[in-house]
Parts: structure tokens; C-alpha cells; sequence
């Protein structure tokens, strides 16, 4: 397969690469952003424990999740708070830092602190927010709706690359199977890598279960491992997986989040079989 890694600049100013034959990247952390601290924590954490297992380390935390079930919903501190914590866990902890963008409004602030900028499943077909993403010469990680087929994020690869952008990534975070239901299709990984594009497989999402609780998004926390496991033997270049320490009290995601003390055990036995397979 030819070389087509996505450079990524690190607050170091070196690039790191996603991509065929490069280490394995974790975007991890928080569903949103609920406090500096909880940052702090997961991404010290899993800097320590990806830079033991040669893993490339991103820090994800939405600064607003604008996509909650309900009005009720906790959606994280905004835009300026957000990328202000963002910030400083970037510059202080030499961590690169992805979050998403819901509107071309925040595009501008967002591509000033943001090291990946991410574009969710629900705007992956908003051809405004992918141009304006592309626009900003940062890498753009679109996550693949769960009303779309893999074959068709084909189309929204051509919107950022005929705008300009040149480094693009997508992820698998499930179909709609049903109401309430996502069901991952392993198809989808190497048909969207067929695009010349490094494939993310979101661990956490992928086990969803939207809207499930009501008023809420509810989950099938057991299922991360196994479909993490089969994510990585088909040949994925990254993952995606919300992490919290205490997920039953987290306020977004809490369900089908990653129990901080659980990851690293996961994470050795993925490092295993990726070497097995490469």
C-alpha cells in the first residue's frame, strides 16, 4: 500500500505521522471538557502510558458537544473557555490537541490552538464546515455519520481535498442498525482506506447506543475491546476512544466511555496484535 500518512505538527514543532507503517495512533480523552484538572489527568496519564508502548498520543475533549440528546445536556464550556484549557494542556504538556467544530464560526479560533480539527458524524456531508476546515491548512479528521456508507466518504474526502486540505483522516464510529442501535460494518475500514486516507476506529462511539437512555445516549461499555481487537487485525492506522476516570459520573458519554485504570491493559494487547500483522 502506498505511503499516505497525514503529518501532524506536535507543540515541539517536529511532525509526527499517521499513517501505513507508522506507530499507532490513540486520540483519547474526555467525551467534553469538564474541567482543567480531569484534563490534566487523562492526558498525563496516557502520555505516559502511549510513550511506553510507542503509541502517538492526541488529547481529544470537545469544548462544546453541540449535539447532545437533550437541552438539559452538559455540553462543556464554549468555545473560548474550551480552547483556552486546550491551550494550555497543548503548551504545558507538549500533548497535541484535536477537538470538533460544529460551525465555520468557530473555524478561525479553533485552528489557532487545535493541532487536528475534528468535523462529527452528524456534519461529515456540510460542505461549508469541510471547506472552511480544509482551508486551514490543519490536518481534518471526519468522523463518518451513521447514516452514510463508507464508500460515500469518499465525497466528503474530494470536498476538503478540492478546497485545498491535503491531510485527511476518517474514522468508523458505527452504522444505524435499528432505532437506539449502531452496529460497526469492519467492511468500512479498508474501503475507506482505499481512499489514499489513514482510518481511525472509534472504540467508544462504535458502542453507543444513541438516545438509548431517553434523555440521554446510553452504551455497551463491554463490547470495546472486542470490536477494538477487530479494528486493529483488519488494519486500521489509529483509534479513537473516550476515556474518564470515573465514567459513571462523567457528564457526556459516561456509558460507553473507557475506565481510565482499564486502558493500558487494552492497549498491550493491541500493540501485540498490530505487530502481528503488519
Amino acid at each position: 500500500m502506498d505511503d499516505f500518512s497525514v503529518p501532524i505538527e506536535a507543540p515541539n514543532g517536529s511532525p509526527i505521522h499517521v499513517g501505513p507503517g507508522r506507530p499507532l495512533l490513540l486520540i483519547g480523552g474526555p467525551c467534553a471538557l469538564e474541567s482543567e484538572e480531569l484534563a490534566r489527568t487523562v492526558a498525563g496519564t496516557m502520555q505516559e502510558i502511549c510513550a511506553r508502548l510507542g503509541i502517538t498520543y492526541v488529547f481529544k475533549a470537545s469544548f462544546d458537544k453541540a449535539n447532545r440528546t437533550s437541552l438539559d445536556s452538559f455540553r462543556g464550556p464554549g468555545l473560548k473557555d474550551g480552547l483556552a484549557t486546550l491551550a494550555k494542556i497543548r503548551e504545558e504538556m507538549q500533548v497535541p490537541v484535536i477537538s470538533d467544530i460544529h460551525d465555520i464560526t468557530q473555524v478561525t479560533d479553533a485552528a489557532e490552538v487545535l493541532d487536528i480539527i475534528q468535523i462529527p458524524a452528524f456534519l461529515c456531508r456540510q460542505t461549508d464546515l469541510l471547506t472552511a476546515a480544509a482551508q486551514t491548512g490543519k490536518p481534518v479528521n471526519v468522523k463518518k455519520g451513521q447514516f452514510v456508507s463508507p464508500w460515500d466518504m469518499e465525497n466528503a474526502v474530494g470536498k476538503i481535498r478540492g478546497a485545498g486540505g491535503k491531510k485527511v483522516m476518517l474514522v468508523e464510529r458505527g452504522a444505524c442498525f435499528g432505532y437506539n442501535n449502531l452496529v460497526v460494518d469492519m467492511r468500512s475500514l479498508p474501503v475507506m482506506r482505499s481512499f489514499g486516507c489513514p482510518v481511525i476506529f472509534d472504540a467508544t462511539h462504535s458502542v453507543q447506543l444513541p438516545g438509548g437512555s431517553g434523555g440521554s445516549s446510553s452504551g455497551q461499555r463491554e463490547f470495546i475491546a472486542p470490536l477494538t481487537r477487530a479494528a486493529i487485525a483488519a488494519g486500521i492506522d489509529g483509534l479513537f476512544m473516550e476515556i474518564h476516570p470515573k465514567p459513571e459520573e462523567a457528564l457526556c458519554d459516561g456509558p460507553n466511555s473507557m475506565p481510565l485504570d482499564e486502558v493500558e491493559e487494552l492497549l498491550v494487547s493491541l500493540v501485540k496484535i498490530r505487530e502481528a500483522t503488519l
